[in-house]
């Protein structure tokens, strides 16, 4: 997957209008870090590489922010351990890996689209998560 690079405040303030949510400085501002960096960033990571540039800007208001983009489905909350809530910005279909040596999360394609699945055995599918564990081609290379 590659990085969002349609990230003008222009651009995300009609994508947050067109989802139903009031573009706000701060909202705009978040929806613009994950679009950028497509790192699947925690509340803590959002809010550390925002602050420098918007002093009055708290934890609370970060997690507020996607909380809601996340109920407008603009993003997806990802909860791929059971201490680490990551977000993503959803784009198109895809799944996640993520290392268990740098506990990097990688975008990946699996050959199969299950994002159509409406219901399986008679329950009603509402949301589709996969995730992948392993170590991520990097550190198996410093590894060798």
């Amino acid at each position: 997957m590659v990085k969002n690079e349609n990230t003008s405040t222009e651009n995300v303030k009609n994508l947050l209008v067109e989802k139903g949510v009031k573009p706000s400085f701060q909202r705009i501002s978040v929806l613009k870090y994950l679009l950028r960096e497509n790192n699947h960033p925690s509340v803590d990571t959002i809010y550390k590489n925002l602050v420098p540039y918007i002093p009055t800007l708290s934890r609370t208001t970060v997690y507020n922010t996607l909380k809601l983009l996340s109920e407008k489905e603009v993003i997806s909350t990802l909860t791929i351990n059971d201490t680490d809530l990551r977000y993503d910005f959803i784009n198109e279909p895809h799944d996640h890996f993520q290392c268990k040596t740098c506990n990097a999360i990688f975008d990946v394609k699996v050959g199969v689209d299950i994002s159509g699945l409406k219901s399986i055995d008679g329950h009603q599918i509402q949301e589709i998560q996969l995730h992948m564990k392993g170590v991520c081609r990097q550190c198996l290379k410093e590894k060798n």
